[in-house]
């Protein structure tokens, strides 16, 4: 009884960590962009990253006897999912920083998915209609964005190319999580990250052939490797999927909007990105409009009759 007990207090105190283990860890992904982007070519490096995140996960489920889905279905929507979360979201965001974009703006824009979600379960009906003050929150953030990425453009440290990519990035993550949410059936993590990423090697493996710059081999390219691999995907990707599976749409999402000040942080203190007055207010009001948009009304106190 003891014993059980105990298991039960451990997965609990587990499932309260993993949001805040997922955001730490989804946070280092732009960060390692940043490490690996000076000395390798952005699809060439996911390709490899596909590769290696593939053969662990498809060793790690021959060790623990998985099969792979018998349904075609499955395979289908897990390969939809790979190709938007992996292939697009990734594939954005690493063109975006190879382009000139710092860690923390291109943080910054993906994490405006929460309110591209909010919207879009409300109207759809999923969740509950768009209130005024959600439409508030989403005027905000957007103003907050435009404060810091129009310093950006202006002072030449990113180019249009790059915004382009990383909005790109936020449109493939928000609709990635939205269908896998409404259409991936509860699947073993190591079952849905083995098909997603074979779906993103698929798609990102010709776009590598086309680049003509060589990867350059060195610490930190292998470092950036080694930790998107066992770090971000078996970690990250893994920990995305989990939350997918437990939790709505709108409430997974929501975690995002922690991210972009975890990576301006940690970009601070190890690339010494500039944090200007209005680089921190534009983050501010994205932050504020957000959590404006995402966060849950006090319940209305009933009236006595």
């Amino acid at each position: 009884m003891t014993s059980s007990a105990g298991l039960g207090s451990a997965s609990s105190v587990f499932d309260r960590s993993v949001p805040a283990l997922f955001v730490l860890i989804w946070s280092t992904g732009f960060i390692v962009a940043k490490y690996g982007m000076p000395h390798a070519p952005p699809m060439s490096f996911l390709a490899c990253r596909y590769a290696l995140s593939l053969i662990i996960f498809a060793v790690w489920m021959q060790v623990a006897g998985l099969r792979w889905p018998s349904d075609r279905s499955a395979w289908g929507h897990l390969a939809v999912t790979g190709i938007l979360m992996h292939a697009g979201y990734l594939g954005g965001v690493w063109a975006a920083v190879k382009g000139g974009m710092s860690s923390g703006t291109s943080a910054l824009i993906v994490g405006l998915q929460p309110i591209l979600t909010a919207i879009w379960t409300s109207w759809s009906g999923h969740d509950h209609r768009t209130t005024v003050r959600q439409w508030w929150g989403l005027g905000i953030g957007l103003v907050g964005l435009t404060l810091v990425v129009s310093r950006k453009l202006s002072f030449g440290e990113a180019s249009w190319a790059s915004l382009v990519d990383c909005l790109l990035a936020l449109m493939c993550i928000t609709v990635g999580t939205l269908y896998q949410k409404r259409y991936v059936k509860p699947t073993d993590v190591r079952q849905a990250n083995a098909v997603q990423l074979m779906a993103a090697l698929a798609v990102t493996l010709p776009l590598a052939l086309w680049e003509s710059e060589p990867i350059r081999w060195n610490s930190e390219v292998i470092g950036a490797l080694a930790w998107s691999v066992l770090v971000l995907t078996l970690g990250g990707s893994t920990l995305l999927v989990f939350l997918i599976q437990r939790g709505g749409a709108t409430g997974v999402a929501s975690l995002m909007y922690l991210v972009p000040p975890c990576t301006a942080l940690m970009a601070w203190i190890l690339f010494g990105e500039v944090l200007t007055p209005t680089v921190l207010f534009g983050m501010f009001l994205t932050a504020l409009g957000v959590w404006w948009v995402v966060r849950t009304p006090a319940a209305t106190p009933a009236k006595s009759v």
